[in-house]
């Protein structure tokens, strides 16, 4: 009985069918809520009671064989269901088997939206708040959770396994799931709403350049020039806001990387999944418990540079270990890649500069834009539109630095054009015409430069630039 305890929660075997057992009220019937409640209840205290040993280290080692650890749950369901004095219709028997199983061996009433292959983000405010992300648009769910300490044991399976913990003294954490998922929480007394818990899903599916096509993220064109930039080795930044698709972008431009290349990929969360053969995937780690242990991505960084990578792929850079990445460009590591938050091309170039400064190092303003700008060949910048889709909206070369000031130069923008009766974005791609200056490193690496870039500018009255 303890093991099955402790797969399910931590607290004595009286209070389980009263506490950790509660589930969500799924409303088939505003009168026969309560009845469903109950007899979901039942059954939690029926498996707990009438669980044979070897039942219990099935349940407890379930992800070997999750087929059969249904069966029998749905067995225990069945026979509850059976016995029980109301009749419960096919489909909502099924409902009710489905709840209990994702509750034992899943994370309870989100489960559903976890599998749910639309839904890219999911948003717990508090046990009855529950919003997703579908489509680039938020949506409010009737999904919930049944009080704050079911909310609480749902968070425990996520960390525990992981040896994390939150609670008072250490009120936040970064998890992940076991399917790669991202996961934020933070629980009071910083939340004064309950615990708020953010899974930022794992695609099942690799996103291709095609697809993005598909989504009106960039076009051919486009797609052409990026592919080449990468072959020719250039320095490349994706920037964008939050949720603007920057992973994903930076996934595909890794792809454009030959396969015969020894690639080493740092990131807080792993994420990026390349499929070229010789990859070596390194991950952040945070202190344990007592505080101790912690290895920043600024380490895995300087690492990396001892392990002979011919690509280093940075999953985003947020603070000193920027000042690493411009070193590791100057220093013989082309065609190197990394996302950072920015609201434009010319915010990454401020946002780097405030990153090199958090590095503890006491550099003059002007030594670190020269950094900048012999490290980093091209910004390539992604919004979320109103619409909720991802474009590609400028892609900017880093020029050189004049004075004190690093010049940019578009090579591509978006250019909107209103919406339509959808509120769908309406807009076109469009390359300025301009020239690049890194010519010499598309020379040197025996690449072509796309013919598109070179069309010449249009008048600025057609362009709008």
């Amino acid at each position: 009985m303890g093991t099955l305890v402790k797969r399910l929660g931590k607290l004595p075997e009286q209070d389980i069918p009263k506490k950790i057992f509660s589930i969500r009220e799924k409303t088939i019937n505003a009168n026969e809520s309560d009845q469903y409640r109950a007899l979901k209840l039942e059954i939690h205290h029926r498996i707990v009671t009438e669980m044979n040993v070897e039942q219990q280290r099935l349940l407890t080692h379930g992800g070997q064989d999750r087929n059969t650890v249904e069966q029998v749950i749905s067995s225990y369901c069945n026979r509850v269901i059976d016995e029980n004095p109301f009749v419960v219709p096919r489909g909502d028997r099924q409902t009710i088997i489905n709840d209990v199983i994702d509750e034992i061996l899943g994370l309870g009433p989100i489960e559903p939206l976890l599998k749910d292959d639309t839904v890219t983000e999911v948003m717990i405010n508090g046990p009855k708040n529950i919003f997703v992300e579908q489509k680039g648009k938020l949506h409010h769910t009737d999904v919930q959770f049944y009080d704050t300490a079911h909310l609480m044991n749902i968070i425990e399976r996520i960390i525990t396994p992981l040896g994390r913990r939150v609670d008072e003294a250490s009120p936040l954490v970064d998890a992940r799931l076991a399917d790669g998922s991202r996961v934020n929480i933070i629980i009071p007394p910083l939340s004064l709403m309950g615990p708020c818990v953010t899974i930022r899903k794992f695609s099942k599916d690799i996103i291709s350049a095609e697809k993005l096509m598909e989504f009106g993220t960039m076009d051919q064109d486009m797609v052409n020039f990026l592919q080449a930039c990468i072959r020719a080795r250039l320095n490349i930044i994706v920037s964008g806001g939050t949720g603007s698709g920057k992973t994903t972008t930076l996934n595909v431009l890794s792809s454009f990387i030959p396969s015969g290349e020894r690639i080493v990929t740092i990131e807080d969360a792993a994420e990026l999944r390349l499929e070229q053969d010789h990859v070596v995937t390194l991950e952040a780690r945070p202190a344990n418990i007592e505080g101790r242990g912690a290895v920043s991505i600024r380490d895995l960084v300087r690492n990396a540079l001892r392990m002979r990578p011919d690509r280093i792929l940075i999953g985003e850079v947020r603070s000193g270990e920027a000042l690493d990445m411009l070193q590791a460009m100057n220093t013989g590591h082309d065609g190197s890649l990394t996302t950072a938050h920015a609201n434009s091309p010319r915010d990454v170039l401020s946002r780097l500069e405030t990153m090199v400064l958090m590095s503890g190092m006491d550099l003059p303003v002007k030594a670190i834009r020269e950094q900048i700008s012999s490290a980093l060949d091209l910004i390539v910048h992604q919004s979320r539109m109103r619409d909720g889709s991802r474009k590609i909206t400028y892609i900017t070369e880093v020029q050189s630095l004049e004075g004190n000031v690093i010049t940019l130069q578009d090579l591509y923008r978006f250019i909107p054009e209103g919406v339509d009766e959808e509120g769908k974005v309406l807009g076109t791609f469009k390359a300025t015409g301009l020239r690049p200056s890194f010519m010499e490193k598309f020379i040197i690496n025996g690449v072509e430069l796309p013919k598109n870039m070179e069309i010449v500018n249009m008048p600025d009255e057609q362009t709008g630039w």
